[in-house]
């Protein structure tokens, strides 16, 4: 089922308002000394892009809660097999969208390095769930639910980094780098039909887990398919990762 976009932006709000609401419940009911209150209050000022993200706001580096965008080095494929570079890319979408306007960012978690996890708005609209939907960030599942809904808009229309084949942000980061056979780049067929060592048929999809990490071979009737429908027209089951 098509996601509803109208439906999806009503529940970024709600998300945005829920948080900012559970800080001043924090605030009113728990008696949160005043030093705390000043650091946990929403951040706000013209952001500085460091990545496709992370801003900065008044010197302090923000981690845009629940997405994850491709690294600035990162290259992803065309369908044609070029390559490009989209986490370089996704830094310039997300600067040109918010420009000069204020940002507001909300406190959801504090990660490893220190850096302030948020949630962030322009114009009260989610900054974070703008970057899934426009497919220059994927939805970081590990961490958060919030944003599958907008990923799957981009998945469906072919957004962004969904508009060919790429290593997840994550697994980039350990080092994976991944290719796409020849074939399947040029017959524009990117659904790899993998047969497991039970004997089982799964087909992997392009962001999927193990998408980069599974290699077909011919001989054992692995194969590409072009599209969801017909492998499932063929027997294979989609992976559930």
């Amino acid at each position: 089922m098509k996601a509803d976009p109208i439906a999806i932006d009503r529940r970024r709000q709600t998300r945005a308002w829920l948080a900012l609401g559970r800080w001043l419940l924090g605030v009113l009911l728990l008696g949160t000394p005043a030093a705390t209150i000043v650091a946990s209050e929403p951040l706000v000022g013209v952001a500085s892009v460091l990545d496709g993200d992370t801003i900065e706001i008044h010197g302090t580096r923000i981690r845009l809660y629940g997405i994850d965008a491709p690294e600035s080095d990162q290259l992803c494929q065309r369908p044609d097999g070029g390559r490009w570079r989209c986490g370089q890319q996704a830094a310039l979408a997300l600067q040109e969208h918010i420009g000069r306007r204020p940002v507001t960012c909300v406190r959801r978690d504090t990660d490893r390095y220190g850096r302030l996890v948020g949630q962030c708005a322009v114009a009260g609209a989610d900054v974070n769930a703008w970057l899934v939907a426009n497919g220059w960030a994927a939805a970081y599942r590990r961490y958060a639910p919030d944003y599958v809904d907008e990923e799957q808009v981009a998945r469906t229309a072919g957004m962004g980094i969904w508009s060919g084949a790429f290593v997840m942000p994550w697994d980039w980061r350990r080092g994976e780098r991944g290719e796409v056979a020849k074939e399947g780049a040029a017959n524009r067929c990117r659904v790899k039909g993998n047969i497991s060592r039970s004997g089982e048929h799964i087909y992997h999809v392009p962001g999927g887990r193990y998408y980069n990490r599974t290699r077909l071979d011919a001989s054992r009737g692995e194969r590409w398919f072009c599209t969801e429908a017909e492998a499932r027209a063929a027997g294979w089951r989609r992976s559930s990762q």
